[in-house]
């Protein structure tokens, strides 16, 4: 039945975008970090489904507003369990009341009805919070008051600020690196009228490349991984400093990011892997087209493109067209 009066509830921010493309494009690298923050010991090697996206909720008024998030996935190992995992770059007192609806909505879908008994299972929630300050909390709570007695529990709070360049690669989170020019967010001002602290700060970007680089050499992280970390890398470098150009083009330059032939060919590769997981859930058609336009955005010529997908040129450049605005070049 279509549904009247549905509005579309998607976080537009730069932010919220290169923590989607991290959990789809990346998702194996999120397991390091629930490991962190729930305190689990997944080897690294259990598979990551997310759950449907797409939602509606009913409001006040008989309207039905459509919520939209990629925040839900199970992780399937020798027992399944269910997540939810937001970001948040600023300060939004409804963040609470989302989760909750996430959670709720995962639960109803997962749920199991045996005659008269509906059982459901609230998945684990956690949230990264990229900002924080002496008043950001360690936790939010949710209280349920039932029937049944009061049901309470916590969503834990991971913040970027409590981990150093040297501690998220020592715990192997590399799932954060994209969002390590957080940690310098305070230091740009200064870095636009001192030569010397730019400097330093370039010193600082050039390790991180340089671990990133080391941890693609060890196998920790997929060379398919390392692009995508880099490019995401960057988006939050543009936007978080699009006031400060000497940091934006100084520190740019460094995370720059070369492909070289064999390494494009590994991130062929892997990354069709990835296109063919994501097809598993959204149809074949759609994650090789997922792929196709992420190999665009990092440099690919679309006879490349093309061959590593075994389609057409002008397939390729269907898709693309289809997903950005800028015209598609040959």
């Amino acid at each position: 039945m279509a549904r009247k009066n549905a509005s579309v509830i998607i976080d537009n921010t730069p932010y919220d975008d290169v923590f989607r493309t991290m959990m789809v494009d990346c998702r194996q690298l999120l397991i390091p970090v629930i490991n962190e923050i729930f305190g689990k010991n997944y080897s690294g090697k259990e598979k990551i489904l997310f759950s449907q996206n797409e939602h509606f909720l009913n409001r006040k008024g008989g309207k039905t507003q459509k919520r939209i998030t990629d925040s839900a996935f199970d992780i399937i190992g020798e027992k399944e369990d269910s997540y939810i995992f937001e970001c948040q770059s600023t300060a939004d007192n409804t963040l609470v009341i989302r989760i909750f609806e996430y959670s709720a909505q995962d639960a109803l879908d997962k749920g199991v009805l045996v005659q008269n008994k509906l059982k459901v299972k609230i998945p684990k929630a956690a949230v990264l919070f990229l900002r924080s300050n002496s008043n950001t909390p360690d936790k939010l709570e949710i209280e349920l008051e039932t029937p049944g007695g009061t049901v309470r529990f916590d969503i834990p709070v991971m913040k970027m600020r409590d981990y150093s360049i040297d501690t998220i690669f020592e715990k192997k989170l590399f799932f954060l690196v994209p969002f390590i020019p957080f940690l310098y967010e305070k230091r740009f001002s200064l870095c636009e009228k001192d030569a010397g602290e730019l400097e330093q700060v370039k010193s600082e970007f050039s390790s991180v490349m340089e671990k990133l680089e080391n941890a693609t050499a060890e196998k920790n992280i997929s060379t398919y991984n390392w692009r995508v970390i880099i490019e995401m890398s960057k988006k939050v470098l543009e936007n978080i400093a699009k006031k400060y150009e000497n940091v934006r083009e100084g520190v740019g330059k460094i995370m720059g990011g070369r492909v070289l032939e064999y390494e494009g060919k590994s991130i062929y590769n892997e990354g069709m892997e990835a296109g063919m997981e994501a097809g598993m859930e959204a149809g074949m058609e759609a994650g090789t087209k997922l792929m196709a336009v992420r190999f665009y955005k990092m440099g690919f010529s679309l006879e490349s493109i093309a061959k590593a997908a075994e389609v057409s040129v002008d397939l390729v450049q269907k898709w693309i067209a289809d997903s950005i605005e800028e015209p598609v070049a040959g």
